[in-house]
């Protein structure tokens, strides 16, 4: 692999690290109804234009870890077509988090976007 693809995937990790959190919550705050994890990455691809796609993988350690401090709250249904399943749903506190979180990330893109702005024509 080239060095510069190298360094564009090992960029594009750091990246995503806290932005999953941000669209998992942003996804979790607009559903009518708990949604479980498939259903989650599925919303992210489409929504998310297939930026976060191919990382369903790692939403399950994030929905837990989010759980964990008391952003989330979850319950496990049982499946007809296969094992039971964990439904998530953001919790209040949740959704102040999810508020300020969206403020950091707006002054955050504004002020990357300021810097950016001119480099490539």
């Amino acid at each position: 692999m080239v060095d510069e693809e190298i360094q564009l995937k090992k960029f594009q990790k750091e990246l995503s690290a806290g932005t999953v959190s941000l669209a998992l919550m942003a996804v979790l705050a607009k559903a009518p109804e708990p949604l479980y994890g498939y259903l989650i990455a599925k919303e992210l691809e489409q929504v998310g234009e297939g930026v976060l796609s191919g990382k369903q993988s790692a939403l399950y350690p994030v929905l837990r870890n989010l759980e964990g401090a008391g952003l989330l709250q979850s319950h496990v249904e049982p499946s007809t077509s296969g094992p039971p399943r964990r439904y998530y749903r953001i919790t209040e506190q949740g959704r102040a988090v999810l508020e300020q979180w969206i403020q950091a990330w707006r002054a955050t893109r504004d002020s990357v976007d300021s810097v950016l702005e001119g480099v490539l024509q």
